[in-house]
C-alpha cells in the first residue's frame, strides 16, 4: 500500500534538470525568510530599542517556530496533496512578513517572524517530495541538489538583507520577501500533483502522535536527529554574531559588506553537492567524521579575527561545507530508512536542526556579549568535538 506522500509523488514526471531546479530555487526562497534577520540584527535592535544581549531571540522566536512547524505541519505532506499544503504554507508565510514590515515594537515582531518560522516548512514539503520521485540509487544526489538551494538561500538571505538594509532599511527586506513567496506559493500550486489522500485515513492527531514514534522505532532517525542538532548550532553560531565584530572597529562594515561573507558559505554550500553521492556509495559515516575534523580546523581559523579576515573567510567556506555534507549525507539515510512516512522522517528530523539553530543563536550572542569573539569560538568548536565523538561511536552506519 502506498503512503499519499508516495502518491503524490509518482504522479510527477521523471525528475529533470530544470525541475530540479526550480525545487532548489523554491526551498532557497522559502528558507531565506527565516534568515533576513541575521546581518540586520543590530539595525533592528536600535530601531526598536533592544539591548544587545537579546537580539539573537529574533532568531530564537523563528526558530521556533520553524520547529513547531516541522511537527505539526510537515507530517500534512503524508495526508493531503502537495500542491494544497504549499499554497496554505506560502500565503500564510507571506502574511507573516508583512505583519514583520509593519511592527511597532519588539514583541509584535517577535510574533511575526514566529509565524514565518511556522509556515516557512514548505522546504521540507518539497524536498520530501524530491526524494520521493528520485530513484533509489539516486536518491542521495538528488536530495543534495535540493538542499543545495536551501543553504544557498540561507547564505544569499544574508547578503540581499546587508544590500537592502543599507539602501532602503530593513523593513523592505520583508515586504519585498512577501511578495517573492506569494508568488512562488501560487506558481508551486500549479505545479505541484493534486495528490489523492491515503486509502487508510488517518485523523490529525494520530499523524502527529505517528510522527512522535519514529524516533522510538527509527535508530537512523535518532543517531542522524542529534547531529543535526550540533551541525545547526555550529552553523548559528557562527553566523548569528558575525555582524558584531564587523560592524564595529577596527572594520566597521556596512551591512552590505557583512553580507557579502555569505558567498563564502555559498562557494563551500557548493562544494558539499556531492556528499548526496557519496551516501549513496556507502561512505556516509566516514563523509561525517571528516566533515567534522575539518569543522574543527574552521573554527581554528576563524578564532584569528580581528586579526586576519582572509582566515575567517576560509573557515566560513570550511564550515558550510561541512554542514551542507553532513546534512545532505543524513538525509539521504533517514529516506532510505522508511520510504513510506518521508514526509514525518523529514519534520522529525528537522525539529533538531531547528532546536540547534535556535540555541545555537541564542547561545553565540550571548558568549560574544559576555566574552568577546573567542567565547563564540570555543562555544563553536565544543560543538563541533561534540559531534566528531558522536559520528565515531555511530559504526553501525556504512562506512
Amino acid at each position: 500500500m502506498s503512503s499519499p506522500s508516495s502518491a503524490n509523488c509518482n504522479r510527477q514526471p521523471p525528475l529533470t534538470g530544470p525541475l530540479i531546479l526550480l525545487l532548489a530555487t523554491a526551498c532557497g526562497l522559502s528558507v531565506a525568510n527565516v534568515y533576513y534577520a541575521a546581518p540586520m540584527l543590530d539595525e533592528i535592535a536600535h530601531n526598536l530599542g533592544v539591548a544587545p544581549a537579546l537580539i539573537g531571540s529574533i532568531i530564537t522566536a523563528t526558530q521556533v517556530g520553524y520547529g513547531l512547524g516541522l511537527i505539526g505541519i510537515v507530517p500534512l505532506g503524508d495526508l493531503i496533496s502537495s500542491g494544497r499544503l504549499v499554497l496554505i504554507q506560502g500565503l500564510t508565510a507571506a502574511a507573516g512578513l508583512v505583519a514583520a514590515a509593519l511592527s511597532p515594537s519588539w514583541g509584535s515582531l517577535l510574533g511575526s517572524l514566529f509565524l514565518v518560522g511556522l509556515s516557512s516548512v514548505i522546504v521540507q514539503t518539497l524536498v520530501a517530495c524530491a526524494a520521493g520521485w528520485a530513484a533509489p540509487t539516486e536518491r542521495g544526489q538528488v536530495v543534495g541538489q535540493v538542499t543545495s538551494g536551501i543553504v544557498i538561500g540561507i547564505l544569499c538571505a544574508r547578503i540581499i538583507a546587508g544590500l537592502l538594509t543599507d539602501a532602503i532599511g530593513w523593513r523592505a527586506v520583508y515586504l519585498a520577501s512577501a511578495v517573492l513567496t506569494a508568488g512562488m506559493a501560487l506558481a508551486l500550486a500549479r505545479i505541484l500533483p493534486p495528490g489523492r489522500r491515503n486509502e487508510v485515513p488517518r485523523s490529525y492527531p494520530v499523524l502527529v502522535f505517528s510522527t512522535l514514534s519514529l524516533y522510538r522505532t527509527n535508530p537512523v532517525l535518532r543517531r542522524r536527529s542529534l547531529l543535526a542538532f550540533l551541525i545547526f548550532a555550529m552553523f548559528n553560531v557562527l553566523w548569528a554574531p558575525l555582524v558584531l565584530p564587523l560592524s564595529t572597529a577596527p572594520f566597521s562594515l556596512s551591512h552590505t559588506e557583512v553580507g557579502l561573507f555569505g558567498l563564502a558559505g555559498v562557494a563551500g554550500a557548493l562544494g558539499a553537492g556531492r556528499a548526496g553521492i557519496w551516501a549513496d556509495q556507502g561512505n556516509a559515516r566516514r563523509t561525517t567524521i571528516l566533515s567534522f575534523v575539518l569543522a574543527l580546523v574552521a573554527w581554528g581559523l576563524m578564532a584569528a579575527l580581528p586579526f586576519s579576515l582572509w582566515f575567517l573567510i576560509a573557515g566560513i567556506l570550511l564550515l558550510d561545507f561541512t554542514v551542507q555534507a553532513i546534512h545532505v549525507t543524513s538525509q539521504s539515510l533517514i529516506f532510505a530508512s522508511d520510504a513510506e512516512a518521508r514526509s514525518r522522517l523529514v519534520g522529525a528530523y528537522m525539529v533538531f536542526y531547528s532546536l540547534g539553530s535556535a540555541c545555537g543563536a541564542f547561545a553565540s550572542t550571548l558568549a560574544y556579549a559576555h566574552g568577546g569573539w573567542t567565547s563564540v569560538c570555543l562555544l563553536g568548536t565544543g560543538l563541533g568535538l561534540a559531534g566528531l565523538t558522536l559520528a565515531y561511536f555511530h559504526k553501525s552506519e556504512n562506512r
